[in-house]
């Protein structure tokens, strides 16, 4: 009986189904109901060192149940102890997902994820076939909290050796900022001051790589581990090539054309260049190197990188890289005239390419036009303007310094931004439009889109 009342009143609640039927729009209350939940926190006394307005703590809210990381106010000298888990928690529910936590709940109860469930998740998590929800779920709790845990307690003993305040809170919160590629920190320089640190950049890096290349991906590896004969998805494969390819061109890019870290030496300067290049194409946030200080060309790279973002089913966000993979080998094909739209020898089936084009134009459009009304608002350079709305939309938290003096309609411009780009464009169109009709495939050599 106690099992039917959680999994009938309980799911209603958490899927939204009162309000919708349709998962978009299940969604999208969801999310903006923990940005509502969140603020009201935000608002009460004991959460703030000093008065903080109401468009502020909205605009906080948003950028951490988004994972983005951008920030008006600083967190550390605004905020309590109690504020500050408020920022954490939304951190990790906004990282890990709307309903994940919620529906790993009821798969320990009644063992299996209702079908109303189901299709949020579905419409949340694009995942290749082959994939099923429950293991997703399970996949996604067990590898978000170990990775966490792992990085805590990295941190923490580094933290420690270097003599930093509360340097248990200031792991975990970090550990978690990281491992969701919020990039929300508790230092005003992000982590300038550790720019030259072989172990906080690695510790980072690797947290960051891990929440942005996917769930999809860390399960597929970790069958690939367990299961010599298993052979990883083309998901998996192309995401690892793509993060691969781009790491590396970014680092070079950096290394070699960036006047502002050319006084380094030679170690120091990759470490820079590898850390801005992971930390704009993970969409985790952080920096090490002043922002605000890069040369045009750098920061039209760190553009691309946002744009393109991290890996579907992951923490991170941007247009996602097998998207721009499937809008690629969409346009290379129908170049040469081909029917067939084919990704290193794999078809792309039709159910997988039309949304990924029409995620890329929208992506484009959205930014484009928060861009354009950006110009309006804001009193600065129309290249500032660009990468605070890239950064917004692909909820990454990089900014050229403009954050902080934002107008109220420029903040409010942003937070929709952050909002758009968490529920995902693709997501938040088809919520206000129409309703989706979730069609059944069976077929091999899938791409995630």
């Amino acid at each position: 009986m106690v099992k039917r009342l959680l999994k009938f009143n309980f799911y209603k609640f958490i899927s939204f189904g009162y309000f919708s039927d349709v998962p978009q729009r299940q969604l999208l209350f969801g999310y903006l109901t923990y940005i509502i939940s969140g603020t009201i926190l935000l608002c009460l006394p004991f959460s703030q060192k000093q008065c903080v307005s109401i468009i502020d703590n909205i605009f906080i809210a948003t950028s951490a149940i988004s994972t983005t990381g951008l920030s008006t106010i600083s967190v550390s000298d605004n905020y309590t102890f109690f504020g500050q888990i408020i920022i954490l928690i939304l951190i990790q529910l906004g990282g890990i997902g709307f309903m994940t936590l919620s529906s790993f709940l009821i798969l320990r109860v009644v063992h299996y994820i209702p079908k109303h469930t189901n299709n949020v998740l579905v419409n949340e998590f694009t995942m290749p076939s082959g994939f099923e929800v429950n293991n997703l779920i399970r996949g996604i709790i067990y590898f978000t909290f170990g990775f966490e845990l792992f990085g805590a307690i990295c941190l923490f003993f580094i933290f420690n050796s270097l003599g930093v305040q509360q340097p248990i809170w200031t792991a975990i919160f970090h550990s978690i900022s990281s491992f969701c590629t919020a990039g929300f920190g508790l230092y005003n320089d992000s982590f300038e001051q550790f720019k030259f640190h072989i172990g906080i950049n690695s510790v980072i890096a690797v947290l960051s790589y891990a929440g942005g290349i996917g769930f999809i991906v860390l399960i597929d590896l970790w069958k690939k581990i367990s299961i010599k004969s298993y052979n990883l998805t083309f998901t998996s494969r192309i995401i690892i090539l793509i993060t691969s390819i781009l790491t590396i061109f970014g680092t070079l890019q950096l290394f070699f054309f960036e006047p502002t870290i050319q006084s380094f030496s030679y170690g120091n300067r990759v470490i820079a260049a590898f850390f801005q290049t992971m930390t704009a194409m993970t969409t985790v946030g952080f920096n090490t190197i002043s922002i605000s200080n890069l040369h045009l060309s750098s920061l039209m790279l760190l553009v691309v990188l946002m744009f393109f973002g991290a890996s579907p089913s992951g923490t991170g966000g941007g247009v996602k890289s097998t998207t721009v993979s499937a809008v690629w080998a969409y346009v290379r094909c129908r170049l040469k005239g081909q029917k067939d739209i084919i990704l290193f020898g794999n078809k792309i089936p039709e159910y997988r390419w039309q949304p990924a084009v029409s995620t890329f134009i929208l992506y484009i459009t959205i930014l484009i036009f928060g861009t354009f009304l950006l110009t309006f608002t804001e009193k600065t350079d129309l290249m500032k303007i660009l990468f605070e709305c890239t950064s917004a939309i692909g909820t990454v938290g990089l900014s050229c310094g403009i954050t902080g003096s934002l107008t109220v309609f420029g903040k409010i411009i942003i937070t929709l931004l952050m909002y758009i780009g968490r529920v995902g464009v693709l997501t938040f169109g088809t919520a206000l439009l129409y309703k989706h009709h979730q069609n059944e495939y069976n077929k091999s050599n899938d791409l995630a889109t």
